[in-house]
């Protein structure tokens, strides 16, 4: 029983442990499969919850444990890219617009605040998408400089323009996590010919400047060479001279050893003395003649070597001054040629500025007239607009005035024709009713328009011209024979008779509005209607 619990005991045991190596070779597995290395040519970056306040970690070679669940990981080329600016037209300082090609090579930056700005602004993009940003970036800040450039300073000191490149271009580019690997100009070009003018004359300055060293050299080496032949001829002279000088003393020296040696053999005779002092007389004579004619010579040879000498210094001299003069003349055309062309360069440039001035007042008054035409044509917009709003407004009123009028008047014949359906309903069998009652409803309306035809007479005003006969009435009745009662009762006869009316219509009146007789006309003939009050008294 002891042997079976052990057994057990260390078979749990073994389990465990095998459970335990199964997981941890799991985990171990999970973590290498989770482990990320970044080459060398790349930028790991980790984002999610990195800690912080970041949004991403960058790392540049090593390698990272990525969580699962709270981060995940990207990566970001380091391999350069080039980029062809073709920039034209950029305006320089003096308004002189010039076109500079170039080529940058740029790539994404290891340090690591820039690195953090790639991760922000360029991770997910493709190539073309970051070339695209910094090409757009490069060409604003090219033009930023080269305006604060004359072109005298673009086209000669290109370390300084370069510098610029670099230092504005660079610093924009790090915002995006870029940087500037190289930055080659290929050329400076512009359309007026400016920098062109500017290499001719340097060019021209240059050749005349050589010319000028080349005549020094000349006149240096036409007067030492000169100096030279002056020095060898007079040298010349001298040991000539020296030579023929030394040749007569010997001679002389000789002539008198000579004669010593013949007046010492004639010792006796005074012949040969007197002959002897004789002919050293004679000897000393030659000898002095001897030594003036070789003086004489000397001078006439050291003269003639002189005046060869200053002969030829004289033509070295003119030979000098005409070369000097031709330097002039050549010195005096190339610096007519140069102002010619600086003159023309300037020409350029102003006519260039006139061009540009005139493009830019052309564009503010087209551009004001434009701004002014569409103003009108909006204030006239807007006034036709207003103008047709107050029409259909108008409009909208009458309609609506009308529709109110037509559905009022609706209303009241709806009315007046329920009203008459339900008069003919109380009348029943008496449909004979209704128009009386009808005209009963209207007499105040006619009773008003009759009273409308005298109510501006003023009847103490009225002047009756009668025969003041009085009249009857036809049937016995005495009738009022006052001037003004007959009138008016002529009058009250001539307005439409409304007991003929109501007869007409087959309604009796009632007796307070008088009564309908049948009178004969004496002079006529014929049956008339008079309407008669109930009482009729003068007045």
């Amino acid at each position: 029983m002891g042997m079976m619990m052990l057994a057990a005991g260390e078979g749990l045991v073994f389990a465990v442990i095998g459970v335990a190596v199964a997981v941890f070779l799991f985990i171990a597995m999970y973590a290498a499969t989770r482990y990320k290395r970044c080459p060398s040519n790349k930028v790991l970056v980790v984002y999610g919850s990195v800690g912080g306040e970041r949004t991403a970690k960058c790392l540049h070679g090593g390698g990272a444990l990525i969580l699962p669940l709270i981060q995940d990981y990207a990566y970001l080329n380091l391999e350069p890219m080039t980029i062809e600016i073709d920039l034209t037209n950029a305006l320089s300082k003096k308004n002189i617009r010039v076109n500079v090609p170039s080529t940058f090579t740029i790539g994404i930056s290891t340090e690591a605040d820039i690195m953090n700005n790639a991760a922000e602004r360029l991770l997910g993009l493709t190539e073309i998408d970051i070339a695209t940003q910094a090409r757009d970036i490069i060409l604003g800040q090219m033009r930023l400089v080269i305006a604060t450039l004359t072109i005298e300073e673009i086209n000669q000191d290109r370390e300084k323009f370069l510098g610029l490149v670099n230092q504005n271009v660079n610093s924009e580019l790090m915002k995006v996590g870029l940087e500037v690997i190289n930055v080659n100009i290929r050329d400076i070009t512009d359309e007026s010919g400016y920098i062109d003018a500017i290499g001719r004359r340097a060019a021209a300055e240059a050749i005349n400047t050589a010319k000028v060293e080349v005549a020094e050299a000349d006149k240096g080496g036409a007067i030492g060479e000169a100096s030279a032949n002056r020095e060898k001829q007079v040298l010349v002279a001298e040991q000539v001279a020296q030579s023929n000088m030394g040749q007569k003393q010997a001679e002389r020296d000789q002539r008198i050893k000579v004669a010593s040696l013949e007046a010492d053999g004639i010792a006796g005779e005074a012949n040969a003395e007197r002959a002897k002092q004789i002919a050293v007389a004679e000897q000393n004579a030659k000898a002095v003649q001897g030594k003036k004619a070789a003086e004489s010579k000397q001078r006439i040879e050291v003269a003639t070597l002189e005046a060869s000498a200053v002969e030829g210094e004289n033509k070295s001299q003119a030979e000098i001054a005409d070369y000097k003069a031709t330097l002039e003349e050549r010195k005096a055309e190339a610096k007519r040629r140069g102002e010619v062309a600086t003159a023309n360069a300037a020409k350029d440039v102003l006519e260039a500025e006139k061009q540009q001035e005139l493009a830019r007042l052309e564009k503010e008054e087209v551009a004001q007239q434009m701004i002014e035409q569409r103003k009108i044509e909006i204030q006239a917009e807007a006034e036709a607009e207003r103008q047709r709003r107050i029409a259909k407004g108008e409009a909208d009123a009458i309609l609506a005035k009308y529709q109110a009028e037509a559905e009022g008047m609706q209303k009241v014949l709806e009315a007046k024709a329920e009203g008459y359906n339900r008069l003919i309903e109380v009348c029943g069998d008496r449909k004979d009713l209704a128009p009386s009652l009808l005209i009963i409803e209207k007499l105040p309306e006619l009773v008003a328009e009759q009273v409308k035809a005298i109510q501006n007479l003023k009847i103490d005003k009225i002047t009756v011209w009668d025969s003041g006969s009085g009249g009857g009435s036809g049937d016995g009745e005495t009738v009022p024979t006052g001037s003004t009662g007959s009138f008016l009762r002529g009058l009250m006869g001539a307005l439409p008779p409304m007991h003929e009316l109501a007869q007409q219509a087959g309604i009796d009146l009632p007796k307070v509005l008088g009564q309908v007789a049948d009178t004969k006309s004496s002079d006529a003939g014929r049956t008339t209607f008079e309407a008669v009050p109930v009482a009729d008294e003068e007045s």
